[in-house]
């Protein structure tokens, strides 16, 4: 179905029957992707004075507790009540949903012992492309990023000129199919985080990074429109499922 949707002063037209869901789903196993050297997430039946929630056990319904870490179990956007001693809602600062976003696809360089995503990189692929927001695709981009552990293996991520780059560009919302922007072991800088969100300076309260991700091999770079929803949490992070609409 296509339908046009105003766009600032633009007409742009998209195909609604034909979503590209870039969320990676939650499920109940070791499978699950994984960060952060949590255990994996549970989906378990309430168990009241003997009764079950489980309709395979005799109730009547499905009743199920499900306990999950945004950061580390699934595709989340969070705000920058992430990294602030000030408490901020990614429920509160996300509050348009519609967004201009440019996919693009980065293989990490290799430098001082890390795989790294650098201004060059992110210059080279968008060009001088005016972008509300940005998902990166990184490669190798193999299916095991779907269930990929990532405890103590060192992701890449992006250098902090990167994201400083992104946000004097301004990108609002910044899509990764990583576990985070920085990396995993430093000491708590949070380089990439705190340059994207301008916490030296004016906060970018309406700024997003969502992480873990998923784009597949079949979705070529380019233009699109993205749906940016998230679970109504007042949290600084939420699950989020974000689709791209190809423009046609």
């Amino acid at each position: 179905m296509i339908t046009t949707i105003q766009y600032n002063s633009r007409k742009l037209q998209i195909d609604l029957s034909k979503p590209i869901d870039i969320s990676i789903p939650l499920s109940p196993t070791k499978q699950n992707v994984n960060a952060w050297y949590l255990d994996a997430p549970k989906i378990e039946p309430v168990i009241v004075d003997g009764w079950v929630g489980s309709v395979a056990q005799g109730a009547t319904v499905n009743f199920n507790n499900i306990s999950f870490n945004p950061h580390a179990h699934g595709t989340h956007t969070e705000c920058v009540g992430h990294i602030t001693k000030a408490f901020h809602s990614v429920n509160q600062c996300l509050k348009k949903f519609f967004f201009l976003a440019e996919l693009i696809t980065v293989a990490p360089e290799y430098k001082d012992g890390d795989f790294v995503i650098s201004k060059k990189q992110l210059q080279f692929a968008l060009g001088n492309k005016k972008r509300e927001a940005v998902v990166i695709r990184t490669i190798p981009n193999t299916l095991e990023k779907l269930s990929k552990q990532y405890s103590h293996s060192n992701p890449p991520f992006l250098l902090e000129e990167a994201a400083i780059y992104l946000r004097d560009k301004g990108v609002k919302h910044l899509l990764i199919d990583l576990p985070s922007v920085d990396k995993e072991k430093d000491d708590g800088l949070l380089l990439a985080h705190n340059a994207f969100w301008d916490t030296q300076n004016k906060l970018r309260l309406d700024a997003t990074i969502t992480e873990f991700i998923f784009v597949p091999n079949t979705t070529q770079d380019g233009a699109f429109i993205l749906n940016l929803q998230i679970a109504s949490f007042e949290n600084d992070a939420a699950p989020s499922k974000p689709i791209l609409y190809k423009i046609v």
